[in-house]
């Protein structure tokens, strides 16, 4: 997917606005996997949770398939089906990637790439729509070409080569990060069934409409 109107389009902040998520996602994703060091967000997009992590005090580096948005810490046109991060082996100790394997027909090449780059211990993060929650939606963005499980992303992973693997269905509601409980109501309203439309009220959208959150760790012996 090479096409600077990509972010121009489905990206835009009249239809898509910054919110405070980003924040508040790099915040939770730092305390809850201790995260320190260099970071790469890797497919960063406009750059929402690449500058979310350099405010939570995370050095930070932008990697795209796109324009490089004119900004130093992006650095833009790397094709992720194909070409190489630029950064050495063994060098970064943080990956991250959301709403990125999906847009990709195979995530082999990025996967290993993903693993050269980092450091033994170094751990990698992807998030990606889950298709069973999202299946009627899923290809409203025309670009999807991969649908992920919560099996599948963690098999990805574990096949190429990282270890403790963990993967979860993820609710990108903050409320539920702070207070587990809050996933009864939200387990109550998918009794009403899949979405099938973008829903205005984010808490039963995103009760409904779920992500899968996957990490793993780079072996420490190759």
């Amino acid at each position: 997917m090479n096409n600077d109107r990509y972010i121009d389009v489905i990206y835009d902040e009249e239809v898509r606005p910054v919110t405070k998520y980003p924040a508040q996602l790099a915040k939770y994703l730092v305390k809850r996997f201790d995260l320190n060091g260099l970071l790469i967000d890797v497919g960063c997009g406009r750059g929402d949770f690449l500058y979310a992590f350099q405010n939570a005090g995370i050095s930070a580096i932008g990697i795209d398939g796109e324009k490089s948005l004119g900004r130093r810490d992006v650095i833009g046109e790397i094709d992720l089906e194909t070409g190489k991060l630029p950064f050495e082996d063994n060098s970064v100790d943080v990956v991250f990637n959301k709403s990125v394997m999906e847009h990709l027909h195979h995530p082999d090449n990025m996967l290993k790439e993903c693993y050269r780059v980092l450091k033994p211990g170094g751990r990698i993060i992807s998030m990606v729509p889950d298709w069973q929650s999202c299946m009627y939606i899923y290809y409203d963005d025309h670009t999807h070409v991969q649908p992920y499980t919560k099996t599948g992303l963690e098999d990805c992973l574990k096949i190429f080569g990282f270890d403790k693997v963990e993967a979860e269905l993820f609710y990108q509601l903050p409320i539920v990060w702070e207070h587990p409980m809050v996933k009864i109501l939200c387990k109550f309203l998918q009794l009403f069934g899949r979405v099938k439309r973008v829903h205005k009220n984010k808490f039963y959208r995103f009760s409904n409409e779920l992500m899968i959150l996957a990490t793993g760790i780079k072996n420490n012996v190759d």
